[in-house]
């Protein structure tokens, strides 16, 4: 290289921490205490990580609302690898695992989760894989981080009237 040309060094973002451990902690008590009261038990419940980071989130919860109720709860896993819309451009072409969720979800209270929620896009192919599955009677988003951005609607931008029933956070 001649002294004009310098090497010019990638610039990586840091990575802020936006909870810590504990507050991840207190944060699952709480969420895990509000499914039971929203869903009167944990009986018909359902929880469904997204693989990868949502899998874990659904374990945890699974144990504490255990502990809650003191009966297990179906904790399952959903691999969206299929449904993705990007699915020609993720790099090489995906592995194909066992992945089937793990119990019936028909008729079923489904808890979906995952990390952090942005664009909305993997969520829709989540509804899409976890409809492929059965048809549960309710499902229900839960994520740790919500980062905004949607890019798929997720609610009426315009709207002649709303119903009550459907408070800010209550889906």
């Amino acid at each position: 290289m001649s002294e004009d040309t310098e090497v010019r060094k990638p610039k990586f973002r840091e990575k802020g921490r936006l909870m810590s451990a504990s507050e991840i902690e207190r944060t699952l008590v709480r969420l895990a205490h509000e499914i039971v009261e929203k869903h009167d038990g944990s009986k018909n419940v359902g929880l469904v990580g997204i693989k990868r980071r949502g899998v874990p989130l659904a374990q945890r919860l699974g144990v504490l609302i255990e502990k809650i109720e003191k009966h297990p709860v179906d904790v399952g896993v959903l691999d969206i690898s299929f449904y993705r819309d990007d699915l020609s451009t993720d790099g090489p072409r995906p592995k194909v695992t066992p992945g089937a969720v793990g119990f019936d979800v028909t008729g079923r209270d489904i808890i979906l989760m995952d990390d952090v929620l942005y664009t909305g896009r993997t969520i829709r192919a989540a509804l899409d894989a976890l409809f492929d599955y059965g048809r549960p009677k309710s499902v229900r988003l839960l994520v740790l981080i919500d980062r905004g951005h949607r890019e798929p609607a997720d609610r009426g931008d315009v709207c002649g009237a709303a119903d009550s029933y459907f408070e800010a956070g209550d889906y």
